[in-house]
C-alpha cells in the first residue's frame, strides 16, 4: 500500500465507525501558547479533551501534520523523522479502551493484513483493563509487556494538558533484523521493532508543576505513524525506503553525484538532507520564516543543518530549492498549500540559504583556527566564550560548534557558552 492509499483507509475505516473526518491543521498550533508547533495529532483538539470547547462529533478522525524539534539530531536512523504525518481517531467522552483497542486490532489485522504474530502490544504497567482487552481480541499473554512511564505514559503535548496511559502496537520485523539477545523485544534500540500506533487513555490534565488532576470525562487519543506504517506495508525497515522519500533521495543524489545504499555514512547525510529539507517546505507553507528565535528559530536551525550536511556530500552551492521542489511536486496533491506558495517556498529557501552559505564559510574557517589553537592549549576544549562570539557575532549555530567540535575530539564549555548568553540578555 502507498501512503495515499494508507491515508485513506484509515479515514474511511473510522467514517465507517462512526467519526467524523476532519482537515488537519497547521503546524503552527492555533491560540495554544504551550507549543512551538504541532508536535502530535491532538493537537488541534486540546479544547475538547479539556471541555473548554465542544467538538463538532464526539468521534473525530484526521491526517495531521506533525513537527518535532525534539528529534532533529536523531533524524538519520531509520525511524525518527521531524516532520511526520500522524493518522488519528478521537473520541470525546464516547468510547473508551474497549472500542479503541478492538478497532485498531481490526484495521492493522483486517485492513491492512498485517501478520498477528509479528504485532506485539505494550501498555502501561497496572493498566489489568487494556491486558484484558488486548487478550480478548486475541493477542497471546506473552506479547503483551508493560513498561513505566517514561515509555507508556503519553503526553502533555507541550508544558501541560491533556494526557494518559498509553497502549502501543509494535511491528516486528523478525530475528534477522534484531541483536541477537534474549531479551530483545519492542523498546530494544536494535531495530528490529517498529512502533506505528499509540493508543492513548486520556484521563488527566497536567498542569506546568506536574500535578495531574483527572479529566471531567474520559477520552481516546491516538496516532499511527504514516511513514512507520508505509515502511511496513512496503517491506522496508526504515522510513526512509518508502516511495514518499524516493525523490527526494533520487535528487540528492543526483546532485551530489552518489549512489544511495552503499555506504552507511553517505546514506545517513542523505537521509538527513531529505528529512529535513521536507520539514523546511512544510514549516514554510505553514508561514514559519526563517528567525532567531521561537519557531523561526527551529526553521533556520533545520535549514542551517541541511546545508552543513550537503557539503560534507560536495553540494558547496545552493541546493535546497530542488529539493523542496521534489517535495512539492510529491506531495502536493494531499497539501495543496504546498502547490499555492510554492514560488514563495522556493524564494525563502534560496535567500536563507544563500545567507547562510556567507556565514558557514566565516564560522567554519574560524572554528577550524579556533581548534587549532586549542590542541595545544588547554586539551581539545572550545571555550564557551569562542563559542559564543560564533554565535553572536557570526551567526554560527552552537549546535554546529559542537556537532563538528565532537567529530574532531574536542569539547564545548556549554556553561561558559549559557553564561555568556546570559550576560548578552541582560545587556
Amino acid at each position: 500500500m502507498t501512503g495515499d492509499e494508507i491515508r485513506e483507509s484509515f479515514l474511511r475505516f473510522f467514517e465507517e465507525k462512526g467519526h467524523k473526518i476532519v482537515p488537519g491543521s497547521s503546524l503552527i498550533p492555533h491560540g495554544d501558547p504551550t507549543l512551538l508547533l504541532t508536535s502530535a495529532g491532538m493537537v488541534p483538539f486540546k479544547p475538547y479533551f479539556l471541555g473548554e470547547a465542544v467538538p463538532p462529533s464526539p468521534r473525530l478522525a484526521s491526517c495531521q501534520k506533525c513537527f518535532r524539534a525534539t528529534d532533529i539530531e536523531s533524524v538519520g536512523d531509520t525511524t525518527h523523522l521531524t516532520f511526520f504525518e500522524m493518522l488519528g481517531n478521537f473520541s470525546f467522552g464516547d468510547y473508551f479502551k474497549e472500542e479503541a483497542i478492538g478497532w485498531a486490532w481490526e484495521f492493522v489485522t483486517q485492513r491492512l493484513g498485517l501478520p498477528r504474530e509479528q504485532l506485539w502490544i505494550t501498555i502501561f504497567l497496572d493498566d489489568d483493563e487494556a491486558f484484558h482487552i488486548w487478550r480478548r481480541v486475541g493477542v497471546p499473554e506473552e506479547r503483551i509487556l508493560r513498561f513505566g512511564e517514561e515509555d507508556n505514559f503519553w503526553g502533555p503535548a507541550g508544558d501541560s494538558g491533556p494526557c494518559g496511559p498509553c497502549s502501543e502496537i509494535h511491528y516486528d520485523f523478525g530475528q534477522e533484523f534484531g541483536c541477537g539477545r534474549p531479551s530483545c523485544a519492542p523498546g530494544c534500540d536494535c531495530g528490529r521493532f517498529s512502533e506505528i500506533w499509540n493508543l492513548v487513555f486520556m484521563q488527566y490534565n497536567q498542569d506546568r508543576d506536574g500535578n495531574r488532576t483527572p479529566l471531567p470525562k474520559c477520552h481516546i487519543d491516538t496516532g499511527m505513524g504514516l511513514e512507520r506504517t508505509a515502511a511496513v506495508m512496503q517491506g522496508k525497515t526504515s522510513v526512509y525506503e518508502i516511495a514518499l522519500f524516493s525523490p527526494l533521495l533520487d535528487c540528492i543524489s543526483e546532485m551530489a553525484g552518489i549512489k544511495y545504499g552503499f555506504d552507511d555514512a553517505v546514506d545517513s547525510t542523505a537521509r538527513i538532507i531529505a528529512e529535513h529539507s521536507r520539514g523546511i517546505a512544510f514549516l514554510i507553507a505553514d508561514g514559519v520564516l526563517p528567525g532567531n528565535e521561537g519557531r523561526g528559530y527551529v526553521l533556520r536551525r533545520l535549514l542551517r543543518r541541511a546545508a552543513l550536511f550537503g557539503r560534507r556530500l560536495g553540494l558547496d552551492k545552493p541546493f535546497l530549492a530542488e529539493i523542496a521542489k521534489a517535495t512539492i511536486k510529491k506531495m502536493g496533491h494531499v497539501y495543496p498549500e504546498l502547490i499555492e506558495r510554492r514560488s514563495f517556498i522556493l524564494k525563502v529557501i534560496e535567500l536563507e540559504e544563500a545567507r547562510f552559505g556567507e556565514t558557514l564559510s566565516t564560522g567554519l574557517e574560524l572554528l577550524d583556527d579556533i581548534m587549532a589553537e586549542r590542541e595545544t592549549d588547554r586539551a581539545g576544549e572550545i571555550s564557551g566564550e569562542d563559542a559564543f562570539k560564533l554565535y553572536d557575532t557570526y551567526g554560527f549555530p552552537v549546535e554546529l560548534t559542537l556537532e563538528i567540535a565532537q567529530k574532531q575530539g574536542f569539547t564545548v564549555d556549554m556553561g561558559g557558552f549559557e553564561r555568556e548568553m546570559e550576560k548578552q540578555r541582560e545587556r
